[in-house]
């Protein structure tokens, strides 16, 4: 199993930017799929979350701004952010975990056995 993020880039606030994340190794319909990030000195937090079945949760920071997608034909995750800011800025990672439950999610870090190497996303004028 293998989980490898890309898009991440440097961003003027205001800016938008769109993450990919692609599992292989497995069939992807199969997982739970999740967005977190990881600024300096602080823990890593839940971004986005989508059930196999496309139900999203998304952390209240981001509501609004930010939206979780799933393409199952490609074995790809997305996170659209737009009105990014500064506060925006961290490594993110995307990570899966295979379920039974088409339409269960998971929010927690801890729920996750499969994560990607990270992208750096920095927002900053």
């Amino acid at each position: 199993v293998q989980l490898v993020e890309s898009g991440g880039a440097l961003v003027q606030p205001g800016g938008s930017l769109r993450l990919s994340c692609v599992l292989s190794g497995v069939t992807f319909g199969n997982y739970v799929m999740g967005w977190f990030r990881q600024a300096p000195g602080k823990e890593r937090d839940f971004v986005a979350a989508i059930s196999r079945s496309g139900i999203t949760n998304l952390a209240d920071s981001v509501k609004g701004r930010f939206t979780i997608s799933r393409d199952n034909a490609k074995s790809a995750l997305y996170l659209q952010m737009n009105s990014l800011n500064p506060d925006d800025t961290a490594v993110y990672y995307c990570a899966g975990r295979i379920s039974v439950v088409s339409d269960r999610l998971h929010i927690r870090a801890n729920d996750y056995d499969h994560w990607g190497q990270g992208t750096q996303v920095t927002v900053s004028s």
